[in-house]
């Protein structure tokens, strides 16, 4: 690979992806940019950080979020709810884990002191990419001390050796105007009971004046108690 990775196709980011390389991935607007990889190990040494991070599993497979879910430690309730935040919201969302469970090994990446990161976004145009690699890790396409990259330029620019699929090509419409206002997913955590809270501010807890006003909002949309 060249020293400085051209922007790769739809079909590239796809093989590299299958040779266990790190891509930086786009994702629909407000959310940034995402470094993803079947090697968790491969991600956090693209984003310059010790390579045994934990890291989001990117929920975008049904059969491993079906997997996944066997071992949380929620009632059938708190499992949907859990499903409609990551495919409805596109946030980022930690669950608790159950006691004792036999996990599969893909999830102990993502997974910390009884807790497991997931990432939801599941953008259609995306899905080719993805669809391969049912266990695929995730984590914002950012550098120590930079904001997630919100082009494909950004995105360039913060990661020269590694591969970039652009938006655009995606889109297949001007990325230009487009980066604005992005920003990494809010991440919620989800309790043992079923409540949710947010625990990191991100794109889509930003349009609201206060957390406690998105977490009213989005309490209102799914219908869930507080």
């Amino acid at each position: 690979m060249n020293a400085r990775t051209d922007v790769v196709d739809e079909g590239a980011a796809r093989r590299l992806l299958g040779r266990g390389a790190a891509v930086v991935l786009p994702n629909p607007a407000p959310l940034t940019y995402v470094v993803a990889g079947t090697d968790p190990s491969g991600v956090n040494t693209a984003k310059g950080r010790p390579a045994d991070q934990p890291v989001a599993l990117w929920a975008h497979d049904l059969g491993t979020f079906t997997e996944s879910a066997r071992g949380m430690d929620l009632d059938a309730g708190g499992v949907q709810l859990a499903g409609r935040l990551l495919e409805e919201e596109r946030i980022t969302l930690l669950v608790p884990l159950r006691p004792g469970h036999a996990h599969p090994d893909w999830l102990a990446p993502a997974s910390k002191e009884g807790w497991a990161l997931l990432f939801g976004a599941r953008w259609s145009p995306l899905l080719p990419v993805l669809e391969p690699f049912p266990v695929l890790y995730v984590s914002s396409a950012n550098r120590t001390g930079h904001p997630p990259a919100a082009s494909a330029e950004a995105a360039r620019g913060m990661f020269p050796h590694a591969p970039v699929l652009d938006g655009a090509d995606v889109l297949d419409v001007p990325d230009g105007g487009t980066s604005a206002g992005r920003r990494a997913t809010t991440t919620l955590r989800l309790s043992r009971e079923g409540a949710f809270s947010l625990h990191r501010h991100g794109a889509q807890d930003q349009p609201y004046p206060t957390a406690q006003a998105y977490l009213d909002a989005l309490r209102a949309r799914l219908r869930t108690p507080s």
